[in-house]
């Protein structure tokens, strides 16, 4: 069973499907960590990051993997805290916005889709990269809370930078910011992540106990 959670930052999307994955048993698959490593990685290897072709090239030559801890390894170095880091955030967008890169990466998140049981989020999961996912579900919540929550996560950046940095992004990922027409839309806004996981294994037992109760 596949379980694709979309939507815009600090809508919980992170947290909900790691909690999701270790209540259910799933993978836990961050597509968004995908992008941060081939970044990590073209700035270790001086590829230059505005380079589509290589950056493609290297991301079919060095496949993000994930183990069952949820660690994000790309050409065989755990880079789960690497990216991370403040200069990953700045320039992820510039790697993630050419299509060639997530031509490529699309094909890989399918490829490990394919391999199980797995909750997948990301941006456009459930309209591009695993359309025929078994449960959709698209996150959202107020900018204020969205931001205060960005706030948390990180902590040494101003408010203001953090605003700023939010609103680019919604700006950057609008194209790829639309729910699937059969996603559940779910307002985290008021809701904490244990609530959120708990109205989405509802969906996942209903999912399940759906071919039974059509025989």
């Amino acid at each position: 069973m596949i379980v694709a959670i979309d939507g815009p930052a600090g809508a919980g999307k992170s947290t909900v499907a790691r909690l999701l994955a270790e209540r259910l048993g799933f993978r836990y698959l961050d597509t968004g960590a995908m992008y941060r490593a081939l970044t990590w990685l073209a700035m270790q290897r001086g590829v230059p990051l505005d380079q589509a072709d290589r950056l493609a090239e290297l991301a079919e030559a060095e496949p993000v993997r994930f183990d069952e801890a949820g660690r994000v390894f790309i050409a065989g170095v755990d880079v789960t805290a690497s990216i991370r880091d403040s200069r990953i955030d700045r320039m992820v967008p510039v790697v993630a916005r050419h299509p060639q890169v997530r031509q490529v990466m699309r094909v890989r998140q399918r490829e490990l889709a394919e391999q199980g049981d797995a909750v997948i989020e990301g941006r456009d999961i459930g309209t591009v990269v695993v359309p025929d996912a078994d449960v959709k579900i698209y996150l959202v919540a107020n900018t204020d809370e969205r931001a205060r929550r960005r706030m948390s996560e990180r902590p040494g950046i101003g408010a203001d930078a953090l605003a700023t940095d939010l609103r680019l992004r919604d700006e950057r990922d609008a194209i790829n910011m639309r729910p699937a027409a059969d996603a559940q839309q779910i307002d985290t806004t008021d809701l904490t992540a244990e609530d959120v996981v708990e109205r989405i294994e509802e969906l996942v037992r209903a999912r399940r106990a759906a071919p039974s109760a059509a025989q």
